[in-house]
């Protein structure tokens, strides 16, 4: 059997929970706006009285005071380097070494070594092993009963399954409903596409079919034509299959790849049609077209998921981060660090987005996606 891929360790020295504190009260603003405090012996005791109470009333900013004497792991399907899934998923690591927490990360991991891999890292201790991945939950579940001390997170995992498995999303469903109606609203020939990998995974149904969803409950008579490709790296075929659907009159192309999107990103640039995109470097490429992108905050949601792990209170099931979760959404739409939208979308689009948000905050707006929602095709 082949061993596990190249893995990256990383350690920063601890931090004291004032530290911690400070920045779990820093975590709901941009992680480069972060900064250093120091911490004395003399306010230490209080600090940490102080973190752990409002660890009860956070969500996604849970103190990293557990996690500082700790180590965890993280498998990734992709290059770090993508600028897009894989990249946002790493960012976790970065958030974790401030915290004083050792770390490892294997990229590239193929669906053959994600079952040594996991175990690999659970053999030298390391707790949690997260995998940011749906394709990693099958491992997960396989590894988990031999390694009952050990808590396995996976990243859009779908579900928890045994008693240390368990699964971390956004709510895929609301940022694909909200991107639909920013497609309906902003095309002009009704003819909306969208390319996408991985059909049928669970977090692929919930965004594809919320996003048709979206589109329809303002526009319905819209027509949502939606293609699924093999590789969510591939660029070209992206590229590709984005293009059919604008030479079909397709204005608006949304999509949920992963370097996969730069090629959705091209195509709408180079046929002038808008597009969204899954990070800040896909707005940069193309600022006349990416209307906005599905900003992850995977560093929030595993430094938190890892936390609860580390205090022995992490449930093994599906937790969501929609827009009604405590520390807020684990995704959000923006265009600019400071910016939700590009110039071209006008304002009362906007607000028309923002109470949609405001309504998934509430409860008074609830989805239910299915798998037809999310179908190939019209």
């Amino acid at each position: 059997m082949p061993g596990p891929p190249r893995a990256c360790h990383g350690r920063s020295p601890p931090v004291g929970a004032l530290q911690g504190l400070a920045w779990m009260l820093r975590c709901s603003r941009h992680p480069l706006l972060e900064s250093s405090m120091s911490l004395t012996a003399a306010t230490r005791p209080l600090a940490r009285a102080a973190a752990m109470l409002l660890i009860g009333t956070a969500s996604l900013c849970a103190a990293p005071l557990a996690l500082a004497q700790g180590k965890v792991a993280l498998l990734l399907p992709g290059s770090i380097n993508d600028q897009s899934w894989n990249a946002s998923g790493y960012a976790a690591i970065g958030k974790m070494k401030q915290a004083g927490t050792e770390t490892a990360f294997s990229e590239n991991v193929q669906p053959a070594d994600h079952i040594e891999t996991m175990k690999d890292y659970a053999r030298r201790g390391f707790n949690p092993v997260i995998g940011h991945s749906g394709r990693f939950l099958s491992a997960a579940q396989r590894v988990g009963p031999e390694f009952e001390k050990t808590s396995f997170i996976v990243g859009s995992g779908g579900a928890g399954a045994g008693k240390n498995v368990t699964s971390v999303d956004y709510d895929n469903a609301q940022v694909g409903y909200l991107m639909g109606v920013l497609a309906a609203r902003m095309s002009k020939t009704g003819k909306i596409g969208s390319v996408n990998g991985l059909e049928g995974l669970p977090n692929i149904v919930q965004q594809v079919g919320g996003f048709r969803q979206g589109v329809k409950s303002v526009k319905p008579g819209a027509e949502v034509r939606v293609i699924y490709i093999k590789d969510m790296e591939d660029a070209a075929m992206a590229k590709e299959a984005a293009l059919a659907l604008i030479a079909g009159g397709a204005d608006f192309v949304f999509g949920k790849l992963n370097a996969g999107q730069g090629g959705i990103v091209q195509a709408a640039k180079e046929k002038n049609v808008y597009t969204s995109g899954r990070s800040f470097a896909n707005v940069e490429a193309a600022p006349q077209n990416v209307l906005t992108a599905i900003i992850e905050k995977w560093d929030d949601m595993y430094v938190a998921a890892a936390a609860e792990a580390r205090a022995g209170t992490l449930k093994p099931a599906l937790i969501t981060y929609g827009y009604e979760a405590k520390g807020g959404p684990g995704a959000d739409l923006m265009y600019a660090r400071d910016k939700g939208y590009a110039p071209v979308v006008p304002a009362e689009v906007i607000a028309e987005l923002d109470g949609l948000k405001k309504q998934f905050a509430s409860g008074a707006l609830k989805l239910q996606v299915g798998k037809e929602d999310a179908r190939g095709g019209l």
